[in-house]
């Protein structure tokens, strides 16, 4: 995973309109009802099948913290499917993404501009189109540098060409990210 999915994953937990069981019992018998079985719910987190049964019933209240943090993840991750698809399908047709970053950009530009990349924080808000073809590809599987490569056509596109009134030769590379959050 890069960057850019991992900034999708985190835009897609935040929109839950209940939160997920706060007891560590809870959160194991929630995996299991979506997993079918303590084994699967075992393989999934990387613990044994009875560290799972001890956690259902409640004879095992505190899992060692990197136990916890995959329960949290993996609770988190199958929480609320239907919420997080129609925001998905909202962003997508509707609302668009907001990208937040700071990063390297590099331009490609005719003779007599400077090319030299900078880092620059941008707060940008990308049209629906964007934000759809953004998890398209996610669902395809597309590398990072592919996600990458969509992203700085819509920052290139809204924000250094301002929606096509200036800078039509410019192209823009997206490199070196410090951070980047996503928001739909």
């Amino acid at each position: 995973m890069g960057d850019i999915d991992d900034a999708l994953d985190r835009a897609d937990r935040e929109g839950f309109t209940r939160e997920p069981p706060r007891t560590l019992k809870g959160r194991i018998n929630f995996l299991v009802r979506q997993l079918k079985s303590t084994k699967t719910v075992a393989e999934q987190l990387g613990v044994s099948q009875r560290s799972v049964e001890r956690y259902r019933k409640g004879d095992r209240k505190t899992p060692p913290k990197a136990v916890a943090d995959r329960i949290d993840t993996a609770v988190r991750a199958r929480w609320q499917p239907v919420v997080r698809g129609r925001r998905r399908k909202e962003a997508a047709t509707s609302t668009g993404i907001t990208v937040e970053t700071r990063a390297r950009f590099g331009y490609t530009a005719p003779v007599g501009t400077t090319d030299d990349g900078r880092m620059r924080r941008l707060t940008v808000h990308l049209p629906p189109a964007y934000a759809q073809r953004l998890f398209d590809a996610r669902a395809q599987g597309a590398a990072d540098r592919d996600l990458r490569a969509i992203v700085a056509e819509g920052l290139q596109e809204i924000y250094f060409k301002d929606g096509g009134t200036r800078a039509d030769q410019l192209r823009v590379e997206f490199t070196d990210i410090d951070y980047f959050d996503v928001s739909f």
